[in-house]
C-alpha cells in the first residue's frame, strides 16, 4: 500500500466530511487507507464518518487522549509505505496526496515533508518553523520578534522571511499536514505522548534530523487548513498546554548544567507569559476584541 492517511478529531463534525472527501479526490490512483481516531467527541464526528464513509477505519476512543496518543494508537493500524498525519479541518487540494508521494519516492534521503498550507481565502499560511532555542523565548518575550518578524534573528523562530514559493530544507513544517516515510518512524520512533496536544510534531521532526534524514517544505502540492478549529473549543486550556510544552521540549533536548540553570531563569518568565495571554484572551472575549490574543 502506497499511503495510511490518520485523521484525529475531537468535535470536528463541521470539517470532516470536507476532509475526507477532499482526500477521495485528491488521491487520484495512489492505493490508501484512512484511519479516523475520534477522541470521544460530544458531537456528530464518529456517526458521520460510520455513516457516510464505511471504507474508513474508525477507531473510537472512550475518553479524550490526546492528539499525541491517538496518532499513535492510528499509525499502529496503519500498512503504507509512508503515513500523512492530517488534521481533521483541512481541505487536500487538486493532486496534493500523489504529488508528496511522487517526491518523497524520488528523494529516499527525505523523512518528513510538509505541503504549502493555505488559509479559506487561498493566501499563503505560515506552516514552517525553525527549532526553538532560547533566544527564541527572548525574543518572544520581549516583543521583538512581533515588532521584527521578518528579521533573520528576531524572526528567526517563526520564519518571517521564509519564501513560500519555494521548495527547501526546513527543520520543522506544521504538523497539521505532514508526510512521513515509514522507514523514517521505525528508525526514530512514534510521537512523544508526553507532549500530548502541542509540540509532538516538533519533537518528532528534531529526532528525525538528529537521525541525519532531511525534512522537506514542498510548495507544489496545497492544503487548505483551517487553523485552529479545535483549539478555539478550548482556548485557555490550550493556551496553557502551548507554554508548558515549550517547557517540556526544552527540558528533554536542552540538557547539561547550563541549560538547565537556563530553562528555571525562564520558567518564571514563561508561566507569566502564559497567565497574560489568558487574560488578555478573556477579556477581549468581553470586550469584544479577542484579535488581541496572538496566535499559538
Amino acid at each position: 500500500m502506497d499511503l495510511s492517511i490518520i485523521i484525529v478529531t475531537w468535535n470536528s463534525q463541521e470539517f470532516i466530511r470536507n476532509c475526507l472527501d477532499s482526500i477521495l479526490v485528491s488521491a487520484g490512483n495512489l492505493s490508501f487507507e484512512i484511519i479516523v481516531v475520534d477522541n470521544d467527541s460530544s458531537d456528530e464526528t464518529a456517526k458521520i464518518v460510520e455513516q457516510f464513509y464505511p471504507q474508513v477505519n474508525l477507531i473510537q476512543n472512550k475518553k479524550n487522549l490526546g492528539y499525541a496518543k491517538a496518532n499513535n494508537q492510528g499509525i499502529e493500524e496503519t500498512r503504507g509505505e509512508y503515513i500523512l498525519l492530517l488534521n481533521p479541518d483541512t481541505q487536500v487540494l487538486e493532486d496534493a496526496l500523489p504529488l508528496m508521494y511522487e517526491f518523497m519516492e524520488q528523494n529516499p534521503e527525505i523523512g518528513a515533508l510538509g505541503p504549502k498550507l493555505l488559509n479559506p481565502d487561498k493566501s499563503v499560511q505560515a506552516s514552517c518553523r525553525e527549532f526553538p532555542t532560547f533566544s527564541t523565548l527572548v525574543w518572544e518575550f520581549s516583543g521583538l520578534s512581533r515588532l521584527f518578524p521578518k528579521s533573520s534573528v528576531f524572526g528567526r523562530w517563526r520564519m518571517g522571511y521564509f519564501d513560500f514559493d519555494k521548495k527547501r530544507e526546513v527543520d520543522q513544517p506544521m504538523g497539521s499536514c505532514l508526510m512521513l516515510r515509514r522507514e523514517t518512524l521505525d528508525d526514530v520512533g512514534i510521537l512523544d505522548e508526553n507532549f500530548g496536544m502541542f509540540f509532538n510534531d516538533v519533537d518528532l521532526c528534531f529526532r528525525i534530523k538528529k537521525r541525519g534524514w532531511k525534512i522537506y517544505f514542498y510548495p507544489e502540492p496545497k492544503v487548505i487548513h483551517f487553523k485552529g478549529a479545535s483549539t478555539r473549543k478550548a482556548k485557555t486550556k490550550m493556551l496553557w498546554l502551548s507554554h508548558l510544552a515549550f517547557y517540556k521540549f526544552f527540558k528533554k533536548h536542552k540538557t547539561g548544567l547550563v541549560n538547565r540553570l537556563l530553562l528555571f531563569i525562564f520558567l518564571i518568565p514563561l508561566i507569566f507569559s502564559a497567565w497574560v495571554r489568558i487574560l488578555f484572551f478573556h477579556l477581549g472575549k468581553l470586550t469584544g476584541i479577542a484579535r488581541l490574543v496572538s496566535r499559538i
